[in-house]
């Protein structure tokens, strides 16, 4: 089965008439739906609502930006000093979310948006580019044909359509399931590349239950569907693991299943997955904002021992010394510690509380 071709012909006629069955129920803020035309909404295909994760200022890039839904969300919460990139194969959806793109930058007074033609698999290859150079030069024989690689390399080299660390957070909406099996891991690997140290994989996709026989693996109807190639939900954890990602979290999962086919429940999952910021030096923090102010940390609990994605284990009630003093002061996991300083004098930070004329005076406290 041809797994491009079978997805590529089916998005293509639900970027002309809304296919129901690719749909998954999702709660969008309405507020940010008022400036988007009617027609990308009607063919907007999607299981989660990554957008719930971005933040004013950053540089967003959305896997398989189809109509341009997530994106046209996503310029709106990172303002006009953000920025959004879409990335997709399809022809059609690319043209509705381009023609699209004008009419919501008049509506919001700015226009941080660009669409591009590529696999998301494949980042670093400008597909535009690539149909510009076959129009000027045809591969017609090995030699147009090696012609073609070079180029191809050079372009990975020297000019790569999303550049390595330059994004801040990667955001996908029910597209890593239609790529094929034997490209997902460099899929993952692409994912890491882009993203700066600390930024965030924010992907709402179709899970499983159980693994999906190779019988419905060979459906391409299935396939095109979001089902034969969806993740079992603790392989699609361990493959953001895999690719070097840490503080890995289920934002959300869906209650009931969106459908079940041949006694296996499909639903919505969406997960966040940190890219590892680089080694604390000569006391600094993860941000590099300086050394450590003397406060220490301290796991709060509930339970008695946890581990991260990097093996460090932290101790209920221990104060974390060396590299986990560094680790827990990380934004992803921060919550989970209570934070003092070593001053015995000091007014503790986290623990403090607020002072009433008819409870505390001075420094005591009842």
């Amino acid at each position: 089965m041809n797994v491009e071709a079978a997805v590529r012909e089916r998005y293509a006629q639900a970027a002309q008439e809304r296919e129901a069955e690719l749909c998954c129920p999702v709660d969008y803020d309405a507020k940010y739906l008022k400036v988007i035309p009617q027609e990308v909404i009607d063919r907007d295909y999607g299981c989660g609502d990554p957008s719930k994760h971005v933040r004013p200022g950053e540089t967003v890039l959305d896997l398989g930006s189809g109509g341009g839904k997530i994106c046209f969300i996503a310029s709106q919460v990172v303002g006009a000093e953000g920025r959004v990139i879409g990335v997709d194969m399809n022809d059609d959806m690319l043209q509705l979310a381009r023609a699209s793109q004008p009419k919501v930058a008049e509506a919001i007074g700015y226009d941080n948006v660009s669409f591009r033609k590529g696999k998301i698999q494949d980042l670093a290859i400008d597909r535009d580019q690539v149909q510009r150079y076959l129009a000027e030069r045809p591969v017609s024989d090995d030699a147009s044909l090696r012609a073609l690689e070079a180029y191809l390399a050079e372009q990975r080299r020297e000019s790569p359509m999303i550049d390595d660390e330059s994004i801040d957070v990667v955001v996908s909406n029910c597209v890593l399931n239609l790529v094929d099996a034997d490209e997902k891991e460099l899929l993952f690997d692409e994912i890491f590349r882009v993203l700066r140290p600390g930024g965030r994989a924010v992907i709402s996709d179709i899970v499983c239950d159980e693994e999906v026989p190779e019988e419905m693996q060979a459906d391409p109807e299935l396939w095109s569907g979001c089902i034969s190639g969806a993740y079992q939900q603790a392989a699609f954890l361990q493959a953001f693991e895999s690719a070097g990602f840490e503080d890995i979290q289920i934002a959300a999962l869906q209650l009931e299943p969106w459908r079940v086919v041949k006694g296996i429940a499909f639903r919505s999952m969406t997960v966040i997955a940190t890219r590892p910021e680089e080694e604390p030096v000569d006391g600094q923090d993860l941000n590099g904002a300086g050394t450590f102010d003397g406060c220490q940390r301290v796991y709060r609990g509930p339970f008695k021992y946890v581990c991260d994605d990097a093996g460090r284990m932290y101790t209920r009630g221990e104060v974390c010394t060396d590299d986990l003093a560094a680790a827990a002061s990380r934004e992803t996991i921060a919550d989970h510690f209570a934070v003092y300083t070593s001053d015995a004098k000091a007014t503790p930070k986290s623990l403090s509380l607020p002072t009433t004329s008819d409870c505390c005076s001075g420094d005591s406290c009842c």
